[in-house]
Formats: C-alpha cells, structure tokens, sequence
C-alpha cells in the first residue's frame, strides 16, 4: 500500500492552466498601436508566432539558431535570457513590426492570455479541504503568480516555486527538494503532476510519486487531474470546514 499523500506539486504551463488562443490578444495589440488588420490577417499573424516558438507557453521552436543558443538554454534561468530569446524569435518569424516584439512577449504574460483547466480550481479546493498542502513548481523565465491569483487559485497554494527565481530547472532533483522541504512534507508522501514527463519525472529521482497530463486545450481536458485527486484522497482524513 502507498503511503498516504501530504502534498501536492504541480507544473504550471500545460498542466495547471494552458496559453490561449492568440488571436484575441494580438487584435488588442495591434489594434492600440494603430495597426489595422483584418481578421483573416490576424489569424494569420497569431499562427505565424505560434508556430515559430517565440509565445512563452506555446510550442517549442523546431530549431534553435546558433545565434541565440546560449540565451535560449539559459531561458528558465535568467528573466532577462527568457525574454530575449523568445523576442529574438518573435522578431525573426517575419513579423514586420520589431518594435512591437516586446509588446508581443509581455501580452503572453498577462492573465487573459492563460486559461485554467476545468478542474484546476475543484483540484485544488478538494486538495485543501484535505489538509494537503501544494505547490507550483516551474520552469520558467517570467513571474506567473499574478496570473494564478487573477484566475482565483493563488491562495490555494502553500508556496510557488520558479526555475528563474530559485536557480535550478527541472529535473533537477534540488527543484524538488526544496519544494518538500518548504512544505514540510516527507518526498515519499508527495505526488507531483506536470506534462512534461523529462523535466516532472525528475521528481522520482527523490521518491516523488508523478502523475502526467496531455497539454491540450482546457475544453479538451476537463478531468485530467481525476486520477491524481484519487490517489492523494484515498486516505487522507478530511479537514473540518473553519466555523463562520
């Protein structure tokens, strides 16, 4: 039998929210730097950055230039690389407005760029009515937790964990350690639940127990945590509700 669960740590990107589509956003963006474009050019223009792996969330680049390698690696790690790299690609899909490539990178980063799963916030509350402490644990360049607590799920976490902030990445067991450590809870009772199955498996490499979810579109994946919340419920006794 498994050990019973004290905490929970979760991925960010793919797992707890997911980037939405960008043609809303980016007719907001051109439409206040006077742009005008039809809708169809548009829609264009928000396949073209998404495909060439300059949207924080998004897809992946299929090739790293030589050119930017070095800040690309270093992306997760230094806010200022994460930046860079991704403008560099923005600039570089043929978009024609470079000065806008900022503009580009920081709507990414805005909460309604981001959209949470169906049962992010049902996950989370059951999690909490439990006893279960949880934390995000990311590898990332930029600072999400405006987005968490605009989506209303801030709170619900004991603690935040950034790839940028704390200087490892995932699968970097530190990463790991040192979210157990700050929730206080033994790595032989935590799960861990991401979507990248190198960077989140790393988690077992100091007994974390990992779940994976598929990064779709949030009204694709509306119980992806279902098999995790089986688990970390089968026997954790039930927190009684604060009076008033």
């Amino acid at each position: 039998m498994s050990e019973p669960v004290e905490a929970v740590l979760f991925d960010f990107s793919g797992t707890l929210m997911v980037a939405g589509p960008s043609d809303r956003w980016l007719a907001g963006l051109l439409a206040d730097a006077g742009i005008e474009l039809t809708e169809a050019e548009i829609h264009e223009w928000a396949r073209r950055l998404e495909r060439s792996g300059g949207l924080p969330g998004g897809n992946f680049p299929a090739d790293i230039p030589e050119e930017i390698r070095a800040t690309w690696e270093r992306r997760d790690l230094e806010a200022a690389a994460h930046r860079g790299a991704y403008t560099w690609l923005i600039r570089h899909s043929g978009w024609p407005w470079p000065e806008l490539a900022d503009a580009v990178y920081e709507s990414r980063t805005l909460p309604e760029a981001w959209t949470p799963y169906p049962d992010t916030l049902p996950t989370l509350r059951a999690l909490t009515e439990h006893g279960i402490r949880t934390a995000v644990v990311s590898n990332i360049g930029w600072d999400p937790r405006p987005v968490l607590a605009a989506h209303g799920v801030a709170a619900l976490f004991d603690t935040v964990l950034l790839s940028y902030e704390e200087g490892h990445c995932k699968p970097d067991p530190v990463l790991f350690k040192t979210a157990c450590a700050r929730l206080d809870a033994d790595p032989a009772r935590t799960l861990m639940v991401g979507d990248n199955r190198r960077a989140d498996g790393g988690a077992e490499a100091i007994g974390v127990r990992t779940f994976f979810v598929d990064p779709l579109p949030a009204h694709e994946r509306p119980e992806g945590f279902a098999p995790l919340l089986a688990e970390a419920l089968s026997r954790a006794p039930r927190r009684d509700a604060p009076a008033g």
